[in-house]
């Protein structure tokens, strides 16, 4: 890991990346990973335990709420298996050696930008030109 870490981009004025830095950044991301199947497994099953909850007798209240909870746990599930894929993808990118090449522009993502936001694909130029969209 210390060949590969030592081959990552950094910006300008940047200390290269050393193996114990990559290494804490990969294991930190697979933990990401591990929390985040679990969390989606558990918000699965608690929303297939709604679907068979029976309605009957609920006033429009009730039901109204329960549409909302479910919709709800729902967005909740969407955005953990978001945070999922990124995190996967980081693994990716470590291992095949382009971890912190930006995907648009293809300059460096910055060292201090990946220690703070890992999943970070974007250099902080091409994110703020993307939000501005």
């Amino acid at each position: 890991m210390a060949a590969r870490a030592a081959t990552l981009p950094v910006r300008e004025g940047e200390d290269r990346w050393t193996g114990t830095e990559l290494a804490e950044v990969r294991a930190a991301l697979v933990e990401q990973i591990a929390g985040l199947e679990a969390e989606i497994a558990a918000s699965t099953t608690q929303i297939a335990e709604g679907d068979t909850a029976d309605g009957a007798g609920d006033d429009q209240a009730d039901t109204g709420a329960k549409t909302y909870e479910r919709e709800h746990e729902l967005s909740l599930a969407y955005n953990s298996r978001d945070l999922l894929t990124q995190n996967e993808r980081a693994v990716q990118r470590i291992d095949a050696g382009t971890y912190g090449t930006c995907e648009s522009c293809a300059r460096p993502v910055g060292k201090a930008r990946l220690q703070a936001f890992p999943r970070a694909t974007l250099c902080v130029s091409c994110k703020q030109r993307e939000e501005r969209r």
